[in-house]
C-alpha cells in the first residue's frame, strides 16, 4: 500500500508539474501522501463497515428473501437500461468504476457541474423507478 500510495503521490505531481512556478518540495509531497493515505484508509475503513453489516450468511437466508433480491436486482438492471445513455454512463462510472465526479468529467470532456447534474438524474430516476414498479 505505501508504494501504491507513494506512486500515486508521484503521479499527481507529475500531472500538476506546468502549475508550478518551482518545483514542489518534500513538504507538498509528504502533504499529497498524508491525504491520500487519509483517503485510502476511510475508504477501506467504509468497505469493512460495509460488508460486516450488509448480507447475512447465505445458510440463514430464506426463499423470500432471495426471491426479492432477485426481483430488485430484475427491477434494477431494467431501470438501469431505460436510463439515457448519458446518465447511464456517468451513473456507472461512479458506482462500478468508483471514480469521482472530476475524474468523470476529464474523461468525458464535460465540466462538474454536469456529471453532478447527470447523477441527480440518474438517482432521481432510478430510486422513482425501484420504488414504484
Amino acid at each position: 500500500m505505501a508504494t501504491d500510495i507513494a506512486q500515486e503521490c508521484f503521479m499527481r505531481v507529475w500531472e500538476k508539474r506546468n502549475g508550478f512556478k518551482d518545483p514542489p518540495g518534500k513538504a507538498l509531497l509528504y502533504k499529497i501522501a498524508n491525504d491520500l493515505f487519509i483517503s485510502r484508509y476511510r475508504k477501506n475503513l467504509v468497505a469493512q463497515n460495509y460488508i460486516s453489516n450488509s448480507k447475512p450468511p447465505d445458510d440463514c437466508e430464506s426463499p423470500e428473501e432471495i426471491m426479492q433480491y432477485k426481483e430488485l436486482k430484475r427491477k434494477y438492471e431494467l431501470a438501469l437500461h431505460k436510463l439515457s445513455e448519458k446518465q447511464r454512463m456517468v451513473f456507472l462510472m461512479s458506482r462500478s468504476e468508483g471514480l469521482k465526479y472530476l475524474e468523470i468529467a476529464e474523461r468525458l470532456n464535460l465540466s462538474v457541474k454536469a456529471v453532478e447534474k447527470r447523477m441527480k438524474n440518474a438517482l432521481d430516476f432510478l430510486r422513482g423507478a425501484l420504488k414504484n414498479e
